[in-house]
């Protein structure tokens, strides 16, 4: 992204976008989806969101009295219940492993999806002023802040509940019942029908693995791009005869989509939690 210095104006609509859709990687990607790169910004967020999240469920258990609760634990607990009755609605059996995932599969989403609600330029300017001091130049010192704003980052975690839908097939009707199941559910046991059965079960568990990320990430990607544009409003107030009134538009706009967003922020975390327990649950079940 070229400077105002370097072109005598600040940068275009078009150069601000782009500059804030790319990603600090390990090498330049070629496409939306590539093994060959690292998304080092995607990997440090979901880390500190994560630690977040661990740090927020510690100090509520730190915080647990027995007596009249406050309205912090009063929050947690109304929360730990909330996906206790969702676990036990959908998962019939064992539920010592899946109800804490639940919770926090939730809470790491919402910490994750929270950060889109700072200031778009926030931590890409501080990057920015700090980079030179690991050698990289200010101008190509990149940084998306929002993980699940990134497919490769949405697609990884739903890779994850894809290996937990696996565990749980195998371990609740044994290899030999998972496999017998891949061939013979849902259309019979013919051995003509082994191929069709086996292909539609992958074509099965693909779709919910690409759905659950795809939805995720595409809900939080407009928020995000909705944020940008509503920050571009505010730099076009600061070279306009209006500034003013343009400026005001951008503090109400911004306002206005930051508390909407508060509701996509835990209805995507929601959505990913819920749909978690729904493909665990299935793999309790048979054909």
């Amino acid at each position: 992204m070229s400077t105002a210095a370097e072109t005598g104006a600040g940068p275009t609509a078009s150069s601000y976008i782009q500059h804030h859709l790319t990603h600090f990687q390990s090498t330049h990607q070629h496409s939306i989806v590539d093994f060959s790169v690292v998304n080092y910004d995607t990997l440090f967020y979901s880390l500190l969101a994560g630690i977040g999240a661990i740090l927020f469920l510690r100090a509520a258990a730190a915080r647990a009295t027995s007596g009249v609760p406050g309205r912090f634990q009063a929050l947690v607990e109304m929360l730990v219940e909330m996906v206790e009755e969702q676990s036990k609605a959908i998962v019939h059996g064992n539920r010592t492993f899946i109800a804490p995932l639940a919770l926090t599969v939730f809470m790491w989403v919402v910490f994750m999806n929270a950060l889109d609600l700072l200031p778009v330029d926030l931590l890409p300017r501080i990057w920015e002023h700090i980079a030179p001091n690991f050698g990289i130049d200010p101008e190509h010192a990149y940084m998306r802040v929002v993980p699940s704003a990134d497919l490769n980052g949405t697609l990884g975690m739903s890779c994850g509940v894809l290996i937990l839908m696996l565990y749980y097939n195998v371990k609740i009707k044994g290899i030999g019942g998972f496999v017998h199941e891949l061939f013979c559910a849902p259309f019979g046991s013919n051995p003509l029908l082994w191929l069709p059965n086996f292909l539609l079960n992958l074509i099965e568990f693909a779709a919910k693995t690409v759905s659950l990320g795809m939805r995720l990430f595409g809900n939080m990607y407009a928020g995000e791009l909705v944020f940008m544009l509503i920050a571009l409003l505010g730099s076009a107030a600061a070279f306009s005869g209006g500034g003013v009134l343009a400026f005001l538009g951008h503090v109400v706009a911004g306002s206005i989509w930051a508390i909407f967003h508060i509701l996509i922020v835990l209805l995507q975390a929601f959505i990913f939690m819920m749909l978690t327990l729904i493909y665990i649950g299935q793999a309790h079940q048979g054909h």
